[in-house]
């Protein structure tokens, strides 16, 4: 029976444990370049045992942040420092991932601490946001342009050469982030898809993007390295996308040889969600039943908990946000409290093993 610090293979890549660094925003980017606080962000959680590391959502254009702060990978520039980043986790015996991403109309806005705001187009670090549909995220906020079919072939060229440019910065995983309301969520979801072409209406026109996307990055990626999708798999709504949604999305994406979804839920409208530990474990099991790996996410926190989700076969990782932000060594913590005493410490802290 596998466990939390079992090995798992996925294509040419072994993960020395089933610890996910989860994609977290960091909002401290100029121009979408990497720097030293990058470096030592993700590169102590690699110290501190975590199998993968996934940056936060990395930008495949700039209109595609979330905010100016974002990071990004729409210009060759950009390989340079993200390099030296997958290098250290690689030292340190961890697999290094980032997350493609482009924010449709959940762009253009405030860092989270000075107010996370919508920064109007026409205001300094502000632009204008694109969708599938006219539809603003807020009754607030600006309505996004509506892509045309030109529009539509920039984004995935745009995914394609941000993973070609992932490669030259020697990362092992992609994930093709298609959750929390940004723009392949967006489009997936009959809630923020109006369209009447091929890119809306029915189930599969609405996925028909996100599933060409897969198709552009591919055309690069090495078929050797694991490709990752993360959904959500609900949009808590009536009338929105759903679980029974998921399952059939997650079938087609293995068919493309997808490896692994990451289950995460909402984020595309204002929804009413009961928080509670593991509350989106459920919907990693009922994917994983389509006999695709799966990753659970949300409110992880005790290493037991984590533990058990592995063994009972609901997920076959589990990826962590906000606890490895309090505790950069919860691997470390988890191995000694869970008794998996043979798992290796960085030799510099060997000293201050329990």
């Amino acid at each position: 029976m596998a466990n939390l610090f079992s090995p798992l293979k996925i294509k040419d890549i072994e993960f020395k444990n089933r610890i996910v660094v989860s994609p977290m925003c960091e909002y401290s980017s100029e121009d979408g370049f990497a720097d030293n606080w990058h470096l030592v962000h993700l590169g102590s959680r690699a110290v501190g045992g975590a199998a993968l590391v996934i940056t936060e959502a990395i930008a495949i254009s700039p209109e595609g942040r979330i905010s100016y702060g974002d990071l990004g990978i729409y210009k060759d520039e950009h390989i340079t420092k993200l390099k030296e980043i997958t290098d250290f986790i690689h030292e340190q015996g961890a697999k290094a991932g980032t997350q493609l991403a482009h924010a449709g109309r959940k762009a253009s806005h405030e860092v989270p601490w000075k107010g996370n705001a919508q920064i109007a187009s026409d205001q300094p670090n502000g632009w204008k946001a694109v969708a599938p549909s006219p539809v603003p995220f807020a009754a607030t906020e600006e309505a996004p342009l509506e892509l045309d079919k030109a529009g539509i072939e920039k984004i995935k060229a745009d995914f394609k050469a941000a993973a070609a440019r992932t490669l030259a910065a020697d990362f092992d995983v992609i994930e093709i982030h298609a959750a929390h309301g940004y723009l392949l969520h967006e489009f997936y979801s009959p809630l923020s898809n109006k369209r009447t072409d091929e890119y809306g209406g029915s189930f599969d026109n609405r996925v028909r993007l996100l599933l060409e996307v897969v198709d552009a990055v591919q055309e690069v990626w090495p078929a050797s390295h694991p490709l990752f999708v993360r959904i959500s798999s609900t949009d808590w709504t009536e009338g929105g996308w759903d679980i029974t949604d998921s399952v059939a999305l997650a079938k087609l994406l293995k068919d493309k040889g997808v490896d692994l979804v990451d289950c995460s839920s909402g984020g595309n409208v204002l929804a009413k969600i009961q928080l509670k530990p593991g509350y989106q474990v459920e919907f990693a099991e009922a994917i994983r039943a389509t006999g695709i790996l799966t990753g659970a996410v949300g409110l992880i926190t005790e290493p037991k908990q984590a533990d058990d989700i592995i063994q009972a076969g609901q997920a076959d990782m589990v990826f962590i946000a906000r606890e490895l932000l309090r505790d950069p060594h919860f691997p470390l913590r988890a191995a000694h409290e869970l008794g998996y005493e043979d798992v290796k410490w960085p030799v510099q802290y060997e000293r201050a093993k329990w």
